[in-house]
């Protein structure tokens, strides 16, 4: 990808369609994605993905999957079946759930004459710190998790993981093959980090090698969501 535009991936983090959706309206001509994730999916079920797809967005449906193989597996053919070009799993869920989601994706597809969607695995999600690995039971780094998960969900056939921008070059350096990074905890410059923990402006991300970054609020919640894209793209264009 060599326009900007299209690593933008704005997440429509609202509770109800006609939020999402007017954003959707406002932005598609100048991102090139949309997230969907647990909020607005909850609230609104697939409707808000279909709309969006009818009229021409892309959507990274981002529900972090994270059951047994077969559950999982399960879902993800239903994602294919809504034409998203990208989701994810969580990929502690293991290399037998990974595969078996990438099988089910394939052979759907396939069969089905589908476009195939992107199958990407969370690592360590960005508001993590090594504190909160430790109480969960995990006493590594968050960067040697996420390099260890990045490189399980690789042996897998995953097409990519969603890791911070902190990780991307232990990444990169760690998985040879052809392999998407999409970046969460992306701030601009002047914004706050929220709950993230482990984050980048947008240009330092893209100089590491995101292949894609998910910008919410600093977009969002501008006064004026266009300019604020705008004036992202612009500088990664520069």
């Amino acid at each position: 990808m060599t326009n900007a535009k299209e690593k933008i991936i704005v997440a429509l983090d609202v509770s109800a369609a006609g939020q999402a959706l007017d954003l959707f309206s406002r932005l598609r001509d100048v991102v090139g994605a949309f997230k969907i994730g647990s909020q607005i999916f909850t609230s609104e079920g697939h409707y808000v993905v279909r709309e969006i797809i009818k009229f021409g967005g892309k959507i990274f449906l981002d529900l972090k999957f994270h059951d047994i193989p077969n559950t999982v597996a399960s879902a993800a053919i239903e994602a294919v079946h809504m034409g998203v070009f990208m989701f994810n799993v969580h990929a502690l869920g293991g290399s037998e759930m990974m595969k078996r989601t990438v099988n089910a994706v394939n052979e759907t597809s396939a069969k089905e004459g589908l476009i195939k969607p992107k199958v990407i695995a969370v690592t360590v999600l960005t508001s993590s710190t090594k504190e909160t690995l430790n109480e969960v039971g995990i006493q590594q780094e968050p960067l040697y998790q996420v390099v260890h998960l990045a490189k399980l969900a690789s042996s897998c056939g995953m097409d990519g993981v969603v890791a911070s921008p902190l990780e991307i070059t232990a990444i990169r350096e760690n998985v040879e093959r052809d392999f998407v990074i999409v970046t969460p905890g992306i701030r601009p410059k002047g914004i706050g980090h929220d709950d993230q923990k482990r984050v980048m402006t947008p240009m330092e991300a893209l100089h590491a090698g995101s292949d894609y970054l998910v910008i919410g609020r600093a977009i969002t919640h501008a006064p004026y969501p266009e300019q604020a894209a705008r004036k992202i793209i612009e500088e990664l264009n520069s």
